[in-house]
């Protein structure tokens, strides 16, 4: 069995000084139910005194009303007119297939898709709570693992790296199910991050569907690995299906790779096809990369990240 990374190997001190300053933005969905750390993208706002909400750990001292404090000895934070939240969602896909690839002697997980998506998940949720947003972290998995939050405030930060490290992907999971789920439990429109290589025997499309049925802004994140893009086998081969644990004999030659690499391209056409009729975010993206990647370079393409 393959050893988990620590909550260090998935938000670096490095990585972690290059999220700081950054912040999730929406362009699609309506407006905060709460406030929060942002500037509204709304008209006609001014810097007047809205209310106040309650404080959580981690938000910014000097917003707090001291002369409140002062009375009723419970700390308030102030809020402005032009000030809201943003609802966040990272949605994990925990199928077996993720766990891939793997060394089951060494416990080597590089190129891992796992922890490829748990590394660009913790980024995203470190962002969104430095910002005080409302961040939800949901493994879509047959399981019913427990979802994170929803919680707010950088305090929160160490929980959700611990609630990271401890998932496992296994068995297979259908995505048009755990989507629908998902849209049928959450029903404040947010920012949906779903992080998925997108094996799923059923198909995700439906479930996509209801999440942007519910007014949600989605960004999927196709994880694919080196080998799933380009694999290095050859000759006749006994493949088992780390999913079911059923073998398939194959062989493995030229015009194989070549059907296999044109099929491959055809899916993913059809993919960024069927995201861009729905408006919907589509980013490649190989395990072999460096996470922050994502996050640095294309999330920031697309004007989700400034």
């Amino acid at each position: 069995m393959t050893n988990p990374p620590n909550t260090q190997q998935l938000l670096p001190e490095a990585v972690r000084r290059r999220m700081d300053p950054l912040m999730l933005v929406a362009n699609k969905i309506r407006a905060g139910a709460m406030k929060g750390e942002r500037r509204s993208i709304k008209r006609g706002t001014s810097i007047e005194f809205a209310d106040y909400r309650n404080y959580s750990p981690g938000d910014d001292l000097r917003k707090l009303d001291w002369n409140v404090y002062a009375r009723l000895e419970r700390p308030y934070i102030k809020l402005l007119e032009d000030e809201e939240d943003l609802a966040v969602h990272l949605l994990l896909d925990m199928s077996g297939s993720m766990s891939w690839p793997r060394d089951e002697e060494s416990g080597d997980l590089a190129h891992n898709k796992l922890l490829f998506a748990q590394r660009i998940a913790a980024s995203l949720a470190y962002i969104s709570l430095s910002t005080g947003d409302r961040l939800t972290i949901n493994a879509l998995s047959e399981s019913r693992v427990p979802m994170y939050g929803p919680t707010r405030g950088r305090a929160q930060s160490v929980a959700m790296l611990r609630y990271l490290n401890s998932l496992k992907a296994s068995g297979q999971t259908d995505l048009n199910h755990t989507l629908r789920q998902f849209a049928l439990r959450e029903r404040r429109p947010g920012l949906v991050v779903i992080l998925s290589d997108l094996f799923s025997p059923a198909g995700y499309l439906d479930g996509l569907n209801r999440v942007l049925s519910k007014g949600h802004e989605v960004v999927i994140v196709h994880i694919l690995s080196p080998d799933e893009i380009a694999p290095p086998l050859g000759g006749d081969l006994r493949l088992v299906d780390v999913e079911t644990d059923r073998p398939q004999e194959v062989t493995i030659d030229a015009t194989m790779r070549t059907i296999y690499e044109h099929r491959l391209r055809a899916w993913l056409d059809e993919l960024r096809d069927t995201c861009g009729r729905r408006g919907v975010h589509y980013v490649l993206a190989q395990s072999d990369m460096p996470p922050e990647r994502v996050i640095l370079y294309d999330l920031r393409r697309l004007g989700l990240v400034k």
